[in-house]
């Protein structure tokens, strides 16, 4: 299989190098923010991503009350358990914060993170004051457009990569279009927005949009077996872990986006379409990594 045929827009980016003398540090310190009660699954599939992407360090930064379900999930992930409110919600405590930034080569947040007041003020801190490549999903990017949290500009000035990874329904919440508006015109709405905001926009669904204002790839990867609770957290786990793996924001998302289609389409020759859940693609992001390692190889000998 040729990466040529991943997508339009030209070529797809390299995979991120693996050093032979590489060691856990070396691959990528990432934190994955959310869960709350009853959501504790959407970070356990993002944290797994991570590590199946080849991040050295993954840590799920959940509400203490969740801790545990967490960690018993998947013991090659460290897990911070934050004082959590009355609704298991997490707070956003600014000393807190700090210390689950400091140190990480990228941070997600949003998968199963709930909504309310201490929601936004966390998602508005770390568009604030997280130094490293960020990701927001999910609830991280309903709250944003609840807070106008990213108007024109406003992450050009943070100086590093803002991933934002919505489905059309997202989206239109981001913008004020409605989904029909947006499905007319995906590609051109990513652009324009990207534009507008300095973030890299991954516009979810069959055909993914990957932009950053100035180039965009999008993906001919995935099925609809992959339109499943689920598959949007194992894409964010992949994107933050290229992140933290020294991937540029745009080259990162679009490897991601690729390699999430890539797993979801050996998923299904496995599990059929009508079969597939989303915890299977992690089980299959091992074959999406070998396709693509095939394909640089092939792509190099030409």
């Amino acid at each position: 299989m040729s990466v040529r045929i991943a997508g339009a827009g030209g070529d797809l980016p390299s995979l991120p190098a693996r050093s032979p003398q590489g060691h856990k540090g070396t691959f990528g310190k990432v934190a994955i923010v959310g869960g709350s009660v009853g959501m504790s699954g959407a970070v356990c599939l993002s944290t797994v991503a991570a590590l199946r992407t080849g991040s050295g360090l993954v840590t799920a930064v959940v509400p203490a009350s969740i801790q545990a379900i967490v960690a018993a999930h998947e013991p090659c992930v460290m897990t911070l358990g934050l004082a959590d409110s009355a609704a298991g919600l997490l707070p956003v405590q600014d000393g807190q914060f700090r210390q689950v930034v400091a140190g990480r080569d990228a941070v997600a947040v949003g998968p199963g993170l709930g909504q309310g007041v201490a929601q936004l003020g966390l998602v508005r801190w770390l568009l604030e004051h997280c130094e490293c490549p960020l990701v927001l999903d999910a609830d991280a990017l309903n709250l944003a457009a609840a807070g106008e949290l990213l108007g024109a500009g406003s992450v050009s000035r943070t100086g590093r990569p803002v991933v934002l990874t919505p489905h059309p329904g997202e989206f239109a919440r981001l913008t004020g279009l409605t989904v029909a508006e947006i499905e007319a015109d995906r590609e051109g709405l990513a652009v324009q927005f990207a534009r507008s905001t300095g973030a890299i926009v991954v516009l979810k669904g069959p055909g993914t949009v990957v932009t950053d204002g100035v180039r965009t790839w999008v993906n001919s990867t995935g099925n609809s077996g992959m339109a499943t609770a689920g598959s949007g957290d194992v894409l964010t786990g992949i994107v933050v872990s290229l992140l933290g793996q020294n991937s540029g924001g745009f080259e990162g998302a679009a490897i991601a986006v690729c390699a999430h289609g890539l797993a979801g389409d050996a998923a299904a020759e496995h599990w059929t379409r009508r079969g597939l859940i989303a915890s299977d693609l992690l089980n299959f992001l091992p074959e999406a990594w070998r396709r693509l390692d095939q394909s640089e190889v092939l792509a190099k000998s030409f």
